[in-house]
């Protein structure tokens, strides 16, 4: 098996830590790993199964001679040495959020688009964590019937902000049980206790920049530019685990059977004792459930209500359910505009 040279840009942070677990987890067929961060953090020493590897510093000459290049940095350091990365004959796996939707770069989901990757010229990029885990379902049921309209919303824990996220609301939870005084620097708001209705800041019509990524990643990736998508996003007081609730509304009626039997399988779940609604709604199944305004239950519907969940935050870890709701239901995507309020 061919062996690769591989190197994390950012491998300090959060995302970079975690990548290096996952190289190690899927035994990812690896000669030469460089752990690539700022001057600071160059000559630390990390082990990674079960050897030492010291943090260089990033810098042009760091990729001459790699294969592929995962990018765990933030825009404005992806979009540095993206140039450098691929002069170098590298391929550059970006979790950033620079390159989404340049037209040039693929953005990818491998359960989705992974024909879409062959036409890199160098860089490949990563959706979003919440795109990545609605699109793996959603993309399942649009095989089934065109999709017409998304409705998204997303809560999304901590970790999302980074190392930093789950280290205040940690704090947080500390200053409140013991009076202390509140002082937040990663979210704008207290996030102990509490749900801020705004996940980046505001980019179009109402809507935040992480609103927006799901909206555009989602149908870059789905190759639907013309799906009527609204989102609204939250972020949560749970140290790590996104959900998502999605409605859609379909070009010809759908069976909530037939929905199920296309979606991804949350068999795995299961095994691992891993929490999902199907577990916890209703009797039976508990998957089917009608619209509240009909007293009684339908068979087909073109409208359907999916709940999705990362509990490990691991895209192949999720589980979804879905639920018959009722043709009638208006879903039209709405003009939000001074919706945000934090108490």
């Amino acid at each position: 098996m061919k062996q690769y040279k591989v190197a994390i840009l950012g491998a300090t942070g959060a995302v970079g830590r975690e990548m290096m677990k996952i190289l190690a987890e899927r035994h990812f067929p690896i000669s030469e790993l460089h752990l690539l961060a700022s001057k600071r953090s160059a000559g630390k020493v990390v082990e990674w199964q079960g050897k030492p590897v010291m943090i260089e510093e990033a810098c042009d000459e760091a990729f001459k001679g790699l294969d592929i290049v995962l990018g765990a940095a933030e825009n404005d350091i992806a979009k540095q040495f993206a140039p450098a990365i691929v002069k170098a004959g590298a391929v550059f796996v970006d979790n950033s959020s620079a390159f989404r939707l340049d037209r040039e770069v693929p953005l990818i989901v491998p359960e989705i688009n992974p024909e879409d990757a062959k036409n890199h010229h160098g860089i490949i990029s990563n959706p979003n964590c919440s795109t990545i885990i609605t699109v793996t379902a959603v993309n399942a049921l649009n095989a089934l019937s065109p999709i017409r309209t998304m409705v998204a919303s997303t809560y999304q824990a901590a970790s999302g902000a980074g190392a930093g996220g789950p280290l205040e609301l940690a704090q947080e939870v500390e200053a409140l049980r013991t009076g202390g005084k509140v002082e937040p620097k990663v979210f704008s708001h207290q996030i102990a206790y509490n749900l801020i209705p705004q996940i980046g800041g505001e980019q179009y019509e109402g809507y935040t920049s992480e609103e927006m990524k799901m909206q555009n990643e989602g149908r870059k990736i789905m190759h639907l530019p013309d799906l009527r998508v609204t989102c609204t996003c939250v972020r949560v007081p749970v140290v790590r685990s996104h959900s998502i609730s999605v409605t859609l509304r379909f070009e010809r009626p759908v069976s909530v059977e037939d929905a199920r039997a296309a979606m991804p399988s949350g068999r795995r779940s299961e095994e691992q004792g891993l929490p999902h609604a199907a577990r916890h709604v209703g009797s039976g199944s508990g998957l089917c459930r009608p619209h509240p305004s009909r007293p009684h239950r339908r068979q087909r519907s073109d409208a359907l209500v999916l709940r999705r969940s990362d509990p490990q935050g691991r895209g192949d870890q999720c589980r979804a359910d879905c639920r018959a709701a009722d043709r009638e239901i208006n879903i039209t995507p709405p003009v939000l505009t001074n919706r945000r309020h934090v108490l």
